[in-house]
């Protein structure tokens, strides 16, 4: 019995002549073996063209990712044909999956490798910069070395830095180095201003590079000023007699000697540090060595007196008031000066509590004012002339002396 037999059906064996159907005649489903003979000759031609490429150029990393994504979808398929109840829309996500990490971990890598890169591409020239840093300050050192000092030189021990090893220096090491430096000038000038001379000096002698940073640091603070004292001095002592006696009383480098004894003047330059050729040794608050006496002719305390044995004409004191005991310095100054010889001092404006105070003060000593300049903003300049005056004995000097506070030290803010 046929499969449509019915009972009261019939069904015709063939279609009637000259009827045709609307519709398109389905393709018969393909089954697993077809697939796999498609993706099989597929994967063949991809494998010629891939041969045919590789002959002619060498393929990048781009078309390899590209080849290999190719043949894993190849793999894929035939692998879908052997299990024909996996659904193609899943094998669709897992190849999307699949693709989304490749990618991300292609990138990272990729990323990691130019890091390396540009890090190994820096490092030798960090290294190449120290090198040429270091030949090049061996190459100062040597002719530093192999320079003999010249007669224009500073004093001992405060030599000018040579512009080469200032060269070595970047902006940045060059500006902190400056402020090191006017840090230490500071610090060291404050201490000179709030300590008596007699400490100084011992500090100096313990440890000369003091000496030596404390006069770098002045030679840059002088830059900054509208004018030098030392300069003013300079121009106003060239119009005296050749033949005049000078005392530079903490001339520092000897700046003064250094511009007038060519001249054909005698500068005698003290100061806490010798530099064997300009500058002798001396602290001018205790004792300068040098002749001379407060004594009088006759031993009578009414009579006035200029003093015996004084050999210089014009004693000098620029910005060289410094310590607690300075007035002794003025006392010193009046002895070693001859009869109407002549005082000049230079000091900071910011000193002064009473100008007027002050001039009193050191024609006490036996001085007259003879001008005094305040035009400059930084500094005010006075001219004394030596006069006679009496005899004082021990306690009326030890007053005198004791007023050294109407001078206020140099201080700065702390940073």
């Amino acid at each position: 019995m046929s499969l449509f037999d019915v009972p009261g059906w019939s069904v015709p064996d063939a279609p009637a002549a000259g009827s045709s159907s609307t519709k398109k005649r389905k393709r018969p489903p393909s089954d697993g073996g077809a697939k796999l003979e498609t993706a099989h000759i597929n994967f063949e031609k991809l494998m010629e063209k891939l041969e045919a490429g590789k002959n002619t150029s060498q393929p990048n990393k781009k078309q390899k990712s590209k080849a290999k994504s190719k043949q894993n979808d190849a793999r894929r398929s035939e692998s879908s044909a052997k299990l024909p109840h996996v659904e193609s829309s899943d094998v669709g996500s897992r190849d999307r999956k699949a693709k989304r990490k490749q990618n991300a971990g292609g990138k990272h890598a990729q990323a990691s490798v130019s890091t390396f890169d540009d890090e190994k591409r820096e490092q030798p020239l960090v290294e190449s910069d120290h090198a040429s840093l270091s030949k090049a300050r061996k190459k100062a050192k040597q002719r530093a070395d192999l320079t003999p000092p010249t007669a224009g030189s500073d004093v001992a021990g405060t030599s000018k830095q040579p512009p080469q090893e200032q060269s070595n220096l970047t902006k940045l090491q060059a500006g902190l180095k400056n402020n090191l430096d006017g840090a230490r000038f500071r610090w060291i000038n404050e201490a000179l201003y709030k300590s008596d001379s007699k400490r100084a000096h011992d500090m100096m002698r313990e440890n000369p590079k003091v000496f030596e940073e404390y006069h770098t640091g002045f030679r840059h603070q002088v830059h900054s000023w509208p004018t030098n004292p030392v300069s003013h001095y300079i121009s106003v002592l060239s119009a005296y007699p050749e033949k005049t006696v000078i005392a530079d009383l903490g001339c520092g480098d000897a700046a003064l000697a250094r511009a007038l004894v060519p001249k054909g003047f005698t500068v005698l330059s003290f100061d806490l540090v010798s530099d064997n050729t300009y500058v002798i040794e001396a602290d001018a608050c205790v004792r300068l060595p040098l002749p001379g006496s407060e004594d009088p002719d006759e031993a009578e305390e009414d009579i006035e007196s200029e003093g015996r044995g004084g050999v210089v004409d014009v004693v000098v004191c620029a910005l060289s008031l410094m310590g607690t005991n300075w007035p002794n310095c003025i006392r010193e100054a009046w002895r070693v000066l001859r009869p109407n010889g002549e005082l000049k001092i230079a000091e900071v404006a910011s000193r002064f509590t009473n100008q007027d105070e002050f001039v009193s003060y050191i024609c006490s000593f036996g001085f007259r004012l003879k001008t005094k300049d305040d035009s400059n903003s930084h500094f005010t300049l006075f001219d004394f002339k030596k006069m006679a005056r009496k005899s004082k004995g021990s306690k009326e000097w030890e007053k005198t002396l004791g007023r050294g506070s109407i001078l206020k030290p140099c201080e700065y803010k702390r940073r």
